[in-house]
């Protein structure tokens, strides 16, 4: 059952004058400018409303998303950050969120930002890798994450940290050693986005001149499913994996190259859950002997809010463990014990394991 729950307050390119080479805030937020304080309020109440009628929400958060919210300017983050507080201190939600760049953080931004009650700060780090971070145009290096985390924590603030795979000059292994350092900085929360090529983007214009190839999807996925396995080794929650769907995303001529996939984090969940499930499998089918194991009862469990991932997306995993062990009588169910992402495997012999 969802006990969490998100309301967004977008400000596309609102404090953010670096136009990294795949960023395009219109697209991706489907708004051209900020709302302003009586919109924002429409907007908080209109979620508030729709929430109320799920009453398993325990925990509510207003987070401002799109551009750099720490960027704008420091009137204009009070207006934002006053109006949050207001829900907050009345208990209509529980937390303030948002995301920003790792250079548009100092002292008098988190000032303001604990004087108001922020809770969660994410910062868009993308890689820690510096030829990724200058091929992507993004205007600082990697001790500008390091410097922004540890001021953040100090505070008593909860880092995020959003990872992005595919972008210039990025490679497997560099995506591999960002989530580890990544989970070096014990963020509160993670994101993963696979670069997506969108129009009116300098990567666009790179993509069509052949100086950028995008990942493939199989490529993709390979990697994000290793950095997830990363995160989720080191208990930390990955609140997203690719780009929210929406209308702008999914329509035609919006997109080029074919990067963007709807049920991507699916698709990795997928892929890790299998892993882990047939290492288990192999572990225990080790101790029978082959000329045994015809028939024998497998049972694949995950907890109810992994049972998809373990199946598969289209199925997947079903089909593949039945066509690889077709020796196996298998069944797939639900273990409300198993945490989220972990799985187990029970394989009946002589009336035991």
């Amino acid at each position: 059952m969802k006990t969490h729950a998100i309301i967004p307050i977008f400000v596309p390119h609102e404090g953010c004058p670096n136009d990294c080479v795949f960023c395009n805030q219109r697209v991706i937020t489907a708004r051209e400018k900020a709302p302003d304080k009586a919109e924002t309020v429409r907007i908080i109440e209109s979620h508030l409303k729709q929430l109320g009628k799920n009453p398993g929400i325990s925990h509510i958060e207003i987070a401002f998303y799109g551009g750099s919210f720490t960027g704008i300017s420091m009137e204009r983050q009070a207006e934002y950050l006053s109006i949050a507080e207001r829900y907050k201190e009345a208990g209509r939600v529980q937390a303030i969120h948002l995301s920003t760049r790792p250079d548009y953080i100092n002292e008098e931004i988190l000032d303001q930002l604990t004087f108001f009650g922020t809770d969660v700060v994410e910062l868009g780090v993308q890689s820690f890798d510096e030829e990724v971070l200058l091929q992507s145009g993004r205007g600082h290096g990697r001790e500008a994450v390091y410097r922004s985390a540890e001021m953040i924590k100090e505070r008593g603030i909860d880092l995020g940290i959003q990872l992005m795979v595919g972008l210039p000059g990025d490679s497997y292994e560099k995506s591999i050693a960002s989530a580890r350092e990544a989970v070096a900085l014990n963020p509160a929360v993670a994101r993963i986005y696979p670069a997506v090529v969108l129009k009116d983007t300098a990567l666009y214009k790179m993509y069509l001149k052949g100086q950028y190839q995008p990942l493939m999807e199989a490529d993709a996925v390979r990697t994000v499913k290793d950095m997830l396995r990363i995160f989720y080794r080191a208990d930390i929650d990955v609140i997203r994996v690719g780009l929210k769907s929406s209308d702008n995303l999914a329509s035609s001529g919006t997109v080029g190259g074919g990067t963007y996939h709807p049920a991507f984090r699916q698709g990795a969940e997928s892929a890790l859950a299998r892993e882990d499930l047939e290492e288990m499998l192999a572990e225990q089918l080790k101790r029978i002997p082959e000329s045994n194991q015809t028939g024998l009862r497998t049972t694949f469990y995950a907890a109810p809010e992994s049972f998809s991932n373990m199946i598969g997306m289209k199925k997947s995993n079903k089909l593949y463990f039945a066509e690889k062990y077709p020796r196996l009588n298998q069944k797939f169910a639900v273990d409300c014990a198993l945490p989220r992402n972990k799985y187990r495997v029970y394989v009946e012999f002589n009336g035991k394991l």
